[in-house]
């Protein structure tokens, strides 16, 4: 019989799983862990996980690091599941993620995903060194395929930022 400790416990370990590119963030940080599940007969803890975007390269690593964890605090029949539906959007990202980010040095995503309706345009995305709205996009891809790269042209320091899906 599973409680609701063990599950609890099963979430707690599951969501402190760091996120490889940007430590800071964990996985729940992120929105990338969309559930923990544990089977009542076999005790198997099934996690999902949801990609920010398809053929992220970190989710083996996750996938690695939620295996290690989890088997680490005694559960010893893990599966994870990966799945692309629905698709990872920056809206399942929590405040404190975001929080984390600006902290970090890279510019959180703001505003709400269009899931269906019109594109969203990015007018200005505010520095998350000295705060200025006067940045500029140097190039659409930064660090990793989820992140542009811009600049701020008051403080002159380019950073990250953490483009919306």
């Amino acid at each position: 019989m599973v409680t609701t400790t063990q599950l609890d416990h099963a979430r707690a370990i599951a969501g402190a799983v760091a996120d490889p590119e940007v430590p800071v963030l964990t996985i729940a940080d992120l929105g990338v862990l969309r559930d923990v599940g544990i089977e009542p007969e076999t005790g198997t803890v099934t996690v999902t996980i949801t990609p920010t975007y398809s053929g992220c390269p970190a989710m083996e690593t996750i996938r690695d690091d939620l295996h290690l964890a989890l088997e680490a605090a005694g559960f010893t029949d893990v599966v994870i599941d990966l799945t692309l539906t629905p698709a990872w959007t920056t809206d399942w990202m929590s405040d404190e993620g975001k929080q984390k980010l600006t902290a970090y040095g890279i510019a959180p995503p703001t505003g709400r995903s269009a899931v269906r309706g019109p594109i969203p345009l990015t007018l200005a995305v505010k520095c998350p060194r000295c705060s200025s709205l006067r940045t500029k996009e140097l190039a659409r891809f930064g660090s990793t395929s989820c992140k542009s790269l811009w600049q701020c042209e008051d403080c002159l320091e380019p950073f990250d930022h953490f483009k919306n899906h």
